[in-house]
């Protein structure tokens, strides 16, 4: 029997003062969507929908970059979670299966948390995420009698007795698709908000004889985010969470609370990152590598044994192969750097492949921006690129050449050739003295006019 998500994604977060939709606000490097969407693929879903409202659009694009055959359906008005849910109904159609309802804005959901709950659904016909709550606050509460949810309570409704659990609902659910959807279409409105809340259906369900449990989750889980202050406690939760597991993998941090990850970054074992290394999306990181200080990585992938910086800038399509070194104030983009190739200061190397043990000077730019089209460098195994080269794309330096410090290089460079693209230089012996005492000359004259 399959599974199908339906992402509740319409919230305004009015309270996140944002034009953005709540849920495209970013923890990790990637929006709180696709944080859910991501969990979810933990039940290998046949299908993932996404309930939207404001920015709907933008939404779905965003969905949709993350899992491209995600449908998204829209709630126009906000009457609450059990409306939002009735909205996926259309796109449920003729579906046999489990429903899991996941909220774009609990980015924290893991995979195994809900593993468990469809492990679950064998035992009871609706099964809710609960968790015990430090402070239960202003959350619903899961009424239990033994084993068996009897029924949430959301806490506008509570009464002074149910305020007394500690066992809260996280909102997120799983229910056969066609039982789920029966029961949301009995939901009503008759509580203090005048909403439609999805927790009714576990009343609902056990009035008709179905049965409702508990699976239990760490209450870090189920952190929500409305805020500016829960979006970045949210992120400061990844971040601890990220470093205290490369850690623990193996992987050396000088000053892990500098260091910080986006969601997907993996290094391996005996890798170093020093102090304030940024990590964005996409970024692997091969055993035994180093990624010194004030370095930023993104869509890259440095190789066993490779160095990156400091303050170097890796951008998507950066491609450093064993021992290859990147240094200061270098920035690589869509570029492959050989075996054991330097680039250890102040140099540019956008869309070039840069062969096995070559080196590059400092002041070296790959010109390979038209102004309309990208062209590509390439820069053959052993070359010597001489300190404030400009290699203008699309060009080929071959392997074991040599280009002149300054120079300008236009045309392609045999292997082990000699390029020199600069312009003479003269000398004019006294000149620079005759020239700065007319330069001095003409200033003092300005000087008693203008007084």
């Amino acid at each position: 029997m399959g599974t199908a998500l339906v992402i509740l994604a319409a919230g305004l977060g009015t309270r996140m003062r944002s034009d953005l939709p709540k849920v495209l606000h970013e923890v990790a490097g990637t929006s709180l969507l696709a944080h859910a969407i991501r969990a979810g693929r933990a039940l290998a879903p046949e299908r993932v929908i996404v309930v939207a409202g404001h920015g709907a659009e933008a939404v779905e694009a965003a969905a949709r970059e993350v899992e491209p055959e995600a449908q998204v359906v829209r709630q126009h008005e906000q009457l609450g979670t059990a409306h939002a849910v009735a909205q996926a109904a259309p796109a449920l159609e003729g579906f046999a299966g489990d429903v899991v309802v996941l909220y774009g804005d609990t980015p924290f959901i893991r995979p195994e948390t809900l593993s468990a709950m469809a492990a679950a659904r064998g035992g009871a016909d609706i099964v809710v995420l609960g968790f015990d709550a430090a402070d239960p606050g202003r959350y619903g509460r899961l009424v239990t009698e033994g084993d068996r949810l009897k029924r949430i309570v959301e806490y506008k409704d509570t009464t002074e007795a149910e305020r007394a659990i500690t066992l809260c609902n996280s909102g997120v659910m799983a229910a056969e698709a066609a039982a789920l959807m029966d029961l949301v279409a009995a939901v009503g409105n008759d509580n203090a908000s005048g909403e439609y809340y999805l927790t009714d259906v576990v009343a609902l369900g056990a009035a008709r004889g179905l049965t409702a449990g508990v699976v239990a989750c760490d209450e870090a889980e189920t952190l929500g985010i409305n805020s500016r202050a829960e979006l970045a406690a949210a992120e400061a939760a990844f971040q601890a969470r990220a470093r205290a597991e490369a850690l623990e993998t193996g992987v050396t941090l000088a000053a892990p609370e500098t260091v910080h990850f986006a969601f997907d970054t993996a290094i391996g074992r005996d890798a170093v990152v020093e102090p304030f290394v940024v990590f964005g999306p996409g970024v692997t990181v091969e055993t035994g590598a180093r990624i010194r200080a004030f370095s930023h990585l993104e869509g890259c992938h440095v190789a066993r044994g490779a160095e990156v910086g400091p303050y170097a800038r890796l951008r998507p399509g950066a491609e450093l192969e064993e021992d290859a070194r990147v240094g200061n104030f270098v920035e690589v983009k869509n570029a492959r750097l050989g075996a054991g190739a330097k680039a250890n200061h102040l140099a540019y190397l956008g869309d070039a492949e840069v062969g096995a043990g070559a080196n590059i000077g400092a002041g070296t730019i790959t010109c390979n921006y038209d102004g309309v089209s990208k062209h590509r460098t390439e820069i053959g195994a052993g070359a010597f690129i001489g300190s404030d080269t400009m290699l203008v794309a699309p060009v080929r330096v071959g392997a074991g050449a040599l280009t002149a410090s300054g120079s300008v290089i236009t045309d392609d460079v045999p292997d082990a050739a000699l390029a020199i693209g600069r312009a003479r230089q003269e000398t004019k012996p006294g000149l620079a003295r005759k020239l700065m005492d007319r330069l001095r000359a003409q200033a003092s004259r300005r000087g008693k006019e203008a007084g």
